[in-house]
Formats: structure tokens, sequence, C-alpha cells
């Protein structure tokens, strides 16, 4: 073999390269070194000891054996197991088939082989076949000489195992408790063969068992492709009728929606309440590979539970306002506002979500009698509401509300100042507040409007935090942005003031 062909295949790792062999450690220079010095050329060395032997590297070619010799064990340990079971229901037969039927020796030979040629031939009854199998039973009818043996060989089976198995069920008289304890998947695979040979009772069977027992997400949809790839019509309409339901239209499916939002937000369990609210929410996040088909929450729903949550939330300020020093139970109206409050923020965190919430903002900035009475409460129990328009500046910061610059305007200049005035609490009263995503929200909110309103905001906002400090939002980002603005980054509309005239003139022809 040439020496260029033999260090292409060594590059290649189909043969092993002597010289990579070796370590490179000091010490086994040395040994090697004493051994030239020691012998002649003529006489040669000792064989190596086993610390002074190479290690030997597998070659591509090597590994590539392995595995193929740990895959080949693995397929012969499967088969063993195959045959294992395959020879227990063999044995089963037997006993069935003298138990059941009163028969001795069968008067057909079934083979069943499978795609990659596992055989597996058994002696059952013409009688049995004919009796249970319509297409055995046609196959059989063919050849109706008495006192003679007939030779079946179903090939290309996909399953050896299970078609053996779905045989042994033609003898059992009790087929819907064989089937007790078997998994959703070999239940499956066992309908499938039992359809293919046109065995009705073991149709049945197989769909009562699937009918009975509980499925897991995963078996629901084999279960489902299954079945629609038999086409069983009739027979299966008892298995599907827990994931199919009638035409239902939109307006039937949003009753439904509105109970369950109006029953989470009067529940009177906070932890119950808390629970479902993170449920249903996730529930309408939830991807649907068929939109057409989906049924959803309406937008009328959801703004008819943002309505009544104002009138909540009016009523019990309104209260709040008239209460007094000798009104017995202050926290009590204080968590009734905080619970409206979170109720209001948890259907617009929905409307976020569904990016149809550009109607509340401005349904909130005209909520002038609203923030009048927030006014005039204590902060401790009117803080919750200025999450709402924390909630809104944050989506309109990223981009997930898209509104006139009028009516974010709006939103800021009727419930700008109440959010100053409960930020502090906010931020010390709730963990879930976070501060520096308040602070982005509002900057960026602010920084959609026109230069002057901004300027009217910051200029206002600039007096508040040299006084208030920490319990006033930090928006200096668009403070500076707005001072680059206004004073560095200058930019004017660009006038056309050249005198350009268009003059047409005629040539001669």
């Amino acid at each position: 073999m040439a020496s260029r062909e033999v260090s292409t295949m060594i590059k290649q790792g189909f043969i092993s390269d002597p010289t990579l062999c070796f370590s490179f450690s000091p010490s086994r220079t040395t040994s090697t070194k004493t051994h030239s010095r020691l012998y002649s050329p003529s006489s040669s060395p000792p064989p190596p000891t086993e610390s002074t032997r190479p290690s030997h590297n597998p070659t591509l070619f090597e590994m590539m054996s392995n595995e193929h010799h740990l895959d080949s064990k693995t397929i012969e340990e499967s088969r063993k197991k195959t045959q294992s079971r395959v020879a227990k229901f063999l044995t089963e037969l037997k006993i069935c088939s003298f138990n059941n039927w009163g028969l001795g020796s069968g008067d057909v030979k079934l083979t069943v082989v499978s795609r990659d040629g596992y055989r597996v031939s058994m002696d059952v009854h013409r009688r049995v076949l004919s009796e249970k199998s319509r297409f055995f039973a046609e196959k059989l009818s063919q050849r109706r000489e008495k006192g003679v043996s007939h030779t079946v060989e179903i090939s290309e089976c996909d399953d050896v195992e299970v078609y053996v198995e779905t045989v042994v069920l033609m003898y059992c008289d009790d087929l819907k408790k064989r089937l007790i304890g078997e998994n959703v998947n070999k239940v499956l695979a066992l309908l499938k063969i039992s359809a293919a040979i046109m065995f009705d009772a073991g149709i049945s069977s197989c769909l009562e068992y699937l009918e009975a027992v509980p499925w897991s997400e995963d078996e629901e949809d084999k279960i489902i492709s299954h079945l629609s790839q038999l086409e069983l019509h009739s027979s299966m309409t008892e298995v599907l009728q827990r994931v199919s339901s009638e035409p239902s239209t939109s307006a039937r499916a949003d009753d439904v929606f509105l109970k369950l939002l109006s029953g989470v937000l009067q529940a009177k369990d906070d932890k119950a309440r808390r629970e479902m609210k993170t449920l249903i929410s996730g529930l309408f996040k939830e991807d649907s590979f068929d939109d057409d088909n989906r049924l959803d929450v309406s937008k009328d729903t959801l703004y008819h539970l943002c309505h009544r949550c104002l009138s909540s939330l009016v009523l019990c300020l309104s209260e709040a306002t008239c209460m007094d020093s000798s009104w017995r139970d202050r926290g009590v109206l204080m968590a009734e506002i905080a619970r409206e409050a979170d109720n209001l923020q948890w259907i617009v965190d929905i409307l976020i979500d569904k990016r149809i919430a550009n109607d509340f903002v401005k349904l909130w900035a005209d909520q002038s009698e609203l923030a009048e009475l927030h006014s005039k409460i204590p902060t401790m129990y009117r803080h919750e509401i200025s999450r709402i328009t924390a909630q809104l500046c944050i989506a309109i910061g990223r981009g997930n509300i898209l509104v006139p610059k009028d009516s974010r305007f709006s939103l800021l200049s009727t419930w700008l100042e109440a959010l100053y005035e409960d930020f502090g609490w906010m931020r010390r009263a709730s963990r879930s507040v976070d501060k520096k995503l308040v602070e982005d929200g509002l900057s960026q909110t602010i920084l959609t409007l026109s230069l002057r309103q901004q300027q009217v905001i910051l200029l206002g906002w600039f007096d508040r935090f040299l006084n208030k400090g920490d319990d006033c939002p930090n928006i200096r980002r668009a403070f500076e942005v707005w001072w680059r603005r206004a004073f560095i980054r200058r930019y004017a509309d660009v006038q056309d003031n050249s005198q350009l005239q268009i003059t047409v003139c005629s040539y001669p022809t």
C-alpha cells in the first residue's frame, strides 16, 4: 500500500498511528534510552512491561464496530424478550382453545411474519377464526374441504407480538376482563389489528376500555389520531365524547367565561382566588394550533367586568371619604378597596395580553370622579389603585398598548399626581411592585408626548423629586432625554425657502 494512502487512512481513523500511541512522559523517554544501550541491534529487547506498554487509541473503525456490536446486543435482548412473551401467548392460546372452546389440535397453521423476517407460527382453528373475524371468514370460506388443514401467512406485520395476542383474544370468553391492567398504547395496537382483521368483538372491547380509563394528554392525542385513522365512525363516538363538544357559538362560550371570571372576582377565599387567577390567566395565554377554531373570551365581556370593578371602586372610595374615627373597622374597608383594585389589575392584564387594552387607557383617563375621591382618602387605603396607572405606563412604554398622544397625555393628567403620592407606599407595601420597571415605563410614556408636554411634566417632577426623594419615582432618564432634545440636539422643522422656478419652453420642431 502506498505511503500516501496509509497516511490518509490514518488521518481518517481506520488505521491506528503507532507514533501516536506512546506517552511522552519523561520516565518513558529515559526507559527507552536505557534499552538501547543494554542491548545490541541484533538482540531483541524484552517485551514491554505493563507500565511501559503503549496505550491503544481506538480508531474510528473500531469505535463504529463497538457501537454496532452494542446495537446488535440490544436488538438481540429485545428479540429474546419478545420471544418470551410470544411463547406465553401461545401457551395461553392452547389453554383457552381447550377450556373455552373444547378444541384440540388446530386445523389452520397461521404464520405471522414481521418486516425484519421474524416469524411466529401457531396452530389455530378455522371455526374460531371464521366466527370471530370477517377477514378470516372470507379467506377461509374459499376452501371448505373437510379434514384438510390450511396454511395462512400474514406478511410484513408491524408488530408480531400484538398480532399473536389479538388471535389469543379471539379465544377468550371475557375480553373486557382480559384487557384490565393493560396500558393505552397496547390497547390502541390491539384495536388497530382488530380493525384490520374485522374482529368486531375485539374492536368493541378495546373501545370500551378506552372509554373507561383515564388518559394523559399525550395518550389523548394518540387516541384521537388512531381513531381518526381507523375511521370507525359511530363506534368511536362514546370514546371521544370526553374531548368533543357540540357545535358551540362564541356567545355560548362567552357566557361560560363570564361566569368563571365573575366567580373569581367575587371569591371569598383569597388564597383560592389568587390560585384561580393564575390558572385562568395561564389558560388564556396558551397557544392554539387551530386559532380559527378557538373560542376565546370576548372584548365586551372583559370590558363589562372592568366597568363593574370601577363601579365597586367608586362605591368603596365614597364610603371611605365618609368614614370617621368612630368607624368600627377600617381594615375591612381597606381590604375591600385593595381587593377591587387587584381585580381590576387582573382584568387589565388580560386585556394587555390579548392586545385589546387601548380602549381602557381612555376609560381610565376619564375616571375624574374616581381620581377626585382617591385624593380625599389616606394613602394607606388607596395606593393599590395607582398600580393600575403604573401597569398601563409599563405596557405603553413597552409598545404593548398603542393609543393617540392625546389619550396618553390625558392618562397622565388624571393619574400622574396620584402615582407620585402613592409611589412610596406602593414600593414598601407590595413585594410584587418592581420600582425600576415602573420608573422605566413612566419614563418611556412621558417621552412619547410632545416636547412641550414633556417639559411641563418633567419640570413638575423635578421640583417634587427634590422634596420627596425616594418616595417619588426616579425618572431622571426621561429628564436627560428631554434636556438633550430641548437644549442640545434641537430639531426644527426645515422649511423650503428656495426660489426654485420651473420654466416650460417650447422648442421649434
